[in-house]
Order: structure tokens, then sequence, then C-alpha cells
């Protein structure tokens, strides 16, 4: 069974920056594309981030270009956001999602991702 967590959300300032966590287990990590996303209270799931299935490329939502950075550690399953300069538009539930049937056609679906965490919020305060 696949299980992802992730953890590392707050309440930040403007400016500030948040480090979030997907741990994942019940996968072979290495053959799976991983994806950040989030969604604000009203809105629809959007696409922040990602992993091409084999890890060689990285993906970026023009929104957080230059201010986000997604990293894994294939030894430890873990998949991680660095986000900086947080601004109010920001706020969000983040979700970690695994894939191991993704094409580059498709990573930006969240239909495209058969496995989701349970989210960790992000709040941000001007």
């Amino acid at each position: 069974q696949v299980t992802l967590v992730e953890s590392g959300g707050g309440l930040v300032q403007t400016g500030a920056s948040l480090r979030l966590s997907c741990a994942a287990s019940g996968l072979t990590f290495n053959r799976y594309a991983m994806a950040w996303f989030r969604q604000a209270p009203g809105k629809e799931r959007e696409y922040v981030s990602g992993f091409s299935r084999t890890g060689g490329y990285t993906y970026y939502a023009d929104s957080v270009k230059g201010r986000f950075t997604i990293s894994r550690d294939n030894r430890r399953n873990m998949v991680y956001l660095q986000a900086n300069n947080l601004q109010t538009e920001d706020t969000a539930s983040y979700y970690c999602a695994a894939s191991s049937t993704v094409i580059q056609s498709t990573l930006r679906s969240p239909e495209t991702y058969a496995h989701w965490g349970q989210g960790t919020k992000v709040t941000v305060s001007s």
C-alpha cells in the first residue's frame, strides 16, 4: 500500500520560507513521478512542482518558478519543496502525489496521480 505523508506547513508572514516534506512508503520510489499540488479554499487543485518518473527532470508552475525548489532523496524515499519568498497567494493546502504512469504531457494533471497524501496547510499572512 502506497502511503504519502506531508509535513512542514505552518503560518508565516510574506517573504518567509518553509520547507515541506513528503515521506513515501510502499512503492519503488525511483520508479514514480513525484509532485506537489496545492489547493486553496474554493479553488481547484493546481500543480506546483514535480519530477519526471526517472527523476531526471523537474517542472514548476510559472507562479512559483524562481521561488520554490523541489528535491528528492531516493535513499530515504523523501521529496521536499523549499518554498521561499512566500506570498499571500501561496496560501493553500499542499499535497504530495505519486504516479507510476505519468508522461510529460499529463504530469501537471491531478487525474494522472493515483496516490495522494493528506496535505499540509500553508498560510501566509501580510
